[in-house]
């Protein structure tokens, strides 16, 4: 009974407000599936982008990487040297999903193209966006697209 008396108080003065406010170490996702929240690691310069998740060899079900951009641009992707499989989730300067690149294989040199007008991309562990039910057109959340008319503003 105390446990849950406790735990009614810390919802209620804490948790609440945690989830409501807009983290850099948070990415939240909604569309039809509901909503959802990856905490991420930033990648927002170019040193961190490029190294990505080289060499990382676990993630976490609800981690990622967020790579964003000074600018929309076109964004292309490799996965050489990372050792496990992603779901690259490509978003515009609104945080609309413009694409999403399902199961990218380990140590393959492929280019996978997000696209024109990229603003970020989540990376999370490979067959997330299926088993969420991610879609083109669901929105993000997240400081980055404080700059502009966000689609779900913090």
């Amino acid at each position: 009974m105390m446990r849950a008396l406790l735990l009614a108080i810390w919802m209620f003065l804490g948790a609440g407000q945690v989830w409501a406010d807009c983290a850099a170490d948070q990415v939240r996702l909604r569309g039809g599936f509901g909503e959802i929240a990856f905490q991420v690691d930033l990648a927002d310069t170019p040193k961190t982008r490029s190294r990505g998740l080289m060499f990382r060899e676990h993630m976490a079900r609800g981690d990622g990487m967020l790579f964003i951009y000074d600018k929309p641009q076109r964004a292309t992707f490799w996965m050489k040297n990372t050792l496990i499989p992603l779901d690259m989730i490509f978003a515009d300067k609104t945080g609309v999903i413009s694409r999403i690149h399902r199961g990218a294989i380990p140590h393959d040199t492929t280019l996978i193209d997000g696209g024109d007008q990229v603003f970020v991309v989540l990376e999370i562990n490979a067959g997330l966006a299926d088993r969420y039910g991610l879609r083109q057109g669901d929105q993000m959340q997240h400081p980055a697209f404080a700059q502009g008319p966000a689609a779900w503003p913090c």
